[in-house]
């Protein structure tokens, strides 16, 4: 990984973001929160598991996927985030260690900001501690939806939930966006089934016209009718 010094550049590109956002870079610069940028490349971890926690990570740019291993050996995946996305943000609420290992799923641009930093700035800055409060209980929620949707939902319906929330779906202003590059093994673990039924419904969605292959895969906001059908 390679860390540089940031920097904030009003000229940057602008990202679409929804009404009442959790403003990341507006936060960084109101609150004066020291931090570094680290670079990371495709497959690069950011923490291992029971590292110490002494940090809040921010997606710049990339996307970053958590995994957790249990004593067995067994792996699972439990997030993968992307651009204005926090992660490790658990040493504010006192964990001492790594509760999963975070990896970088393609070349990625991560604010780290250090947990006494963004504690001070949290307490000196109520609407800013506001924001980020409501950042966290939206994952909470996520967390308990995945919950649901692992007990409940068909494997079909777990593969489309998720590659809409890969592509964003609710976040981005286009109904169509190309995700980044994400195997059928992975997706199978994402989902909790076999590669082989994963490629089953991508051929399905394919055909159906919700997914298509164009330099990448590209997800149609259409293929939120399987999630909603009972």
């Amino acid at each position: 990984m390679k860390a540089i010094a940031s920097s904030s550049n009003p000229k940057s590109k602008k990202r679409f973001k929804p009404k009442n956002a959790f403003d990341a870079q507006l936060f960084l610069e109101s609150a004066g929160v020291a931090r570094r940028v680290v670079q990371f490349g495709k497959s690069e971890r950011v923490y291992a598991q029971g590292d110490a926690a002494v940090s809040v990570m921010y997606i710049q740019d990339g996307g970053i996927k958590i995994t957790v291993v249990n004593q067995l050996g067994k792996e699972a995946v439990v997030a993968m985030l992307g651009p204005g996305d926090f992660f490790g943000e658990g040493c504010l609420a006192g964990q001492k260690i790594r509760m999963g290992t975070a990896t970088a799923i393609m070349p990625s641009a991560v604010l780290a900001i250090e947990k006494n930093e963004m504690v001070r700035a949290l307490h000196a800055e109520h609407a800013l501690s506001d924001r980020f409060m409501a950042y966290v209980l939206s994952r909470n929620i996520r967390i308990e939806e995945d919950l649901i949707d692992q007990l409940f939902n068909s494997s079909e319906k777990r593969l489309a939930r998720t590659l809409l929330l890969l592509a964003r779906y609710g976040k981005e202003p286009h109904p169509e966006r190309t995700l980044p590059k994400v195997s059928q093994d992975l997706l199978a673990e994402m989902i909790g089934t076999t590669r082989s039924r994963v490629n089953f419904f991508m051929n399905r969605f394919k055909k159906m016209g919700f997914i298509r292959y164009n330099g990448g895969l590209q997800v149609h906001s259409s293929l939120l009718s399987v999630v909603l059908h009972d």
